[in-house]
Order: structure tokens, then C-alpha cells, then sequence
């Protein structure tokens, strides 16, 4: 029920999700609203499960007040589904903060946890390779050690979802010396250094973000964030310049040549293609989506979700002994 377009659009992903990915989807909301959603797009409401709750945490409400005000809301009901091995993770497009107090509530942290981290997916200049930015907006305010925790993290997810045998992992930093940077950065590169079971490669710097020269970069979810925003903006803009400018002039006989290579660009830098972030930290799988989502982005995200559970990322986390007690 969470999202700018719900819920005719998350109907819609689901759907498709359901349809293609070979999973079984799990619609919770409001049941007259989704049967009706259902019904202009002429699917049948026989084809999918619909839990019922009662009401959302609305975009205005605070976080952690609305969803202990709405024990019911749709986003409380999801995280209790997986709670109870009724479902093996949550996928919403709604309020990321309220899913984020949800999932911390209703699932707990992983041990050795103190916070969790939104990663995300980014493309790179190199076409075989993605980097894994976290956190991108869970935890603002950030201690060192939380962000040496998103680094055992990253590394883990890094090397069972995204295949890096060996994941290079960086601090985000306004310089590549150990020096550069305030007390936060400073203080996190020396506990990276030291702590042997993180591939520390050292700091990077902006422009290193898309350069394919990290597989995990790590920062707090205030920069992380807007660097999320940022890059986001800059595939929207670019690809909007490519409709706007390459394909001016071009004639039927050229599109053909031309659209292929637009389509792969598309799918490269547009944030669509990668559907939001997994929560990791928390014991459950759950991807917050865009509150821009609309049906491919909610395909993805529950792609995401299905590749977090079939490598088992949970429990390899867990069997790693992240931090020391």
C-alpha cells in the first residue's frame, strides 16, 4: 500500500514477479483496494494471496510513533509474515523509515549488529561489474564501528550475491591518504586497516564511485544517500539527453542499429533496473524500494529480494560471527 503509485503499480510488479521469477507473492493491504487494483488489470483476484491489514504509515507520520500507533498497518502485517515463516522476506515501496523501524522491531537485529545498512546496487564503467554503496540512508548519524560493520557486511553480500571471491572494499572520503577526512572517516579507516577479516583497499574518493575499482564502498546513510539521489538524477538526465540529442536526425534504418545499444545503456544506469536496497542487519530479508516505483521497479526489487533469499545471505551473515562479543 506504500509507494507514489500504489497500488495499481506494486500490483502490477508483484504480478509480473510472480509470473516470470517463480515465486509466490504475498499482497498486503487493504483487500477491497487491491481486488479493485486487480480488476483494472484485468487479473484475477484468485491469482494471487492477499493479506489484510488495516491502514499504512503515511509519509508525513514518524517513523517509529506510526507504527506502534497502526499495529495493523500493511507494512507491521508484511515484517510479521516473515516473523512467522509465513514468508521469506518483505518487499515495500513505502515509508522506508516506518519499514525500517518495522524490520527492527518485528525481526530484530542480527547478532553482533548495532545498526543496520541500506545497500545499494550501483552500476560501473565496467559492463561485468556492480559496486555496493551502504549505508544509503538507514543511519545518518554514524560511529565508527557501525561502518565497520556495513563493511563485514558489504563484504558478504559481495561475495555471495554479487560473486566477488575477493571484494575490494573502500571508505567514501574526500581523499585517498589515511589522513584526509573528518573524525569519523579518520577513526574508520584505521579500524578497517586493522580488522583482518574486511579486504580493505582504502579510501574512495567520488569520482572512484563508478570507476569498477571497488566492489563495496562504504559511508554513512546521510552521504550515501545523496549520492543515491545524485546518481539517480544523472542516469535520468542522461538518458533523457541520449532520446533527446543521438537520436535526432536518424532515419527507420538507423533506429535499428541504434535502439540495441540505448536499450543496454538503460539498463546500465537506470535505477529501475535495480529496484532498491536490501536492509542488511536485520534476521529477515527486506528491500526498500523507491517511493517512485512503479511495476519494473517493483519486479526488481522482489528479484532482489529472491536473490538475498536463495544465497542465503541471512544466514551466511550469520554463520560469519560478524563482530566479536
Amino acid at each position: 500500500m506504500g509507494g507514489d503509485y500504489a497500488p495499481d503499480e506494486i500490483v502490477a510488479g508483484a504480478l509480473r514477479a510472480q509470473d516470470e521469477l517463480g515465486v509466490e507473492v504475498l499482497l498486503v493491504g487493504d483487500p477491497a483496494a487491491l481486488e479493485a487494483s486487480l480488476q483494472r488489470q484485468e487479473r484475477n483476484p484468485e491469482e494471487v494471496q492477499i493479506i489484510a491489514s488495516e491502514g499504512a504509515v503515511e509519509m508525513h507520520e514518524e517513523a517509529l510513533t506510526g507504527i506502534k500507533r497502526k499495529p495493523k498497518a500493511s507494512i507491521n502485517v508484511a515484517m510479521n509474515l516473515v516473523k512467522q515463516g509465513q514468508a521469506d522476506g518483505v518487499v515495500s515501496a513505502g515509508h522506508s523509515g516506518a519499514s525500517m523501524a518495522a524490520a527492527l522491531l518485528r525481526l530484530g537485529r542480527l547478532s553482533g549488529i548495532d545498526r543496520p545498512a541500506i545497500g545499494a546496487v550501483f552500476p560501473t564503467m565496467n559492463p561485468d561489474k556492480s559496486v555496493l554503496i551502504l549505508d544509503v540512508g538507514a543511519i545518518v548519524d554514524c560511529r565508527p564501528k557501525f561502518l565497520e560493520q556495513f563493511a563485514l557486511l558489504g563484504t558478504i553480500y559481495s561475495q555471495y550475491v554479487l560473486g566477488r571471491d575477493e571484494p575490494r572494499v573502500g571508505l567514501l572520503n574526500i581523499g585517498e591518504e589515511a589522513c584526509k577526512g573528518n573524525d569519523l572517516a579518520v577513526r574508520t579507516y584505521e579500524l578497517l586497516q586493522k580488522n583482518p577479516r574486511i579486504p580493505f583497499v582504502g579510501n574512495a574518493e567520488g569520482r572512484d564511485v563508478l570507476s569498477g575499482e571497488f566492489d563495496v564502498i562504504v559511508c554513512d546513510g546521510f552521504v550515501g544517500n545523496v549520492l543515491l539521489k545524485f546518481a539517480e538524477a544523472v542516469g535520468n538526465i542522461l538518458l533523457q539527453l541520449c532520446q533527446d540529442e543521438l537520436l535526432q536526425g536518424l532515419d527507420e534504418r538507423d533506429l535499428v542499429h541504434v535502439m540495441p545499444n540505448l536499450k543496454r545503456l538503460k539498463q546500465r544506469i537506470d535505477y529501475v533496473e535495480h529496484g532498491g536496497g536490501l536492509l542488511l542487519g536485520v534476521a529477515g530479508v527486506c528491500v526498500i524500494g523507491h517511493g517512485s516505483s512503479h511495476a519494473m521497479t517493483i519486479f526488481n526489487a522482489v528479484r532482489l529480494a529472491k536473490e538475498a533469499v536463495d544465497n542465503r545471505v541471512i544466514e551466511r551473515i550469520q554463520e560469519k560471527h560478524l563482530v566479536e562479543q
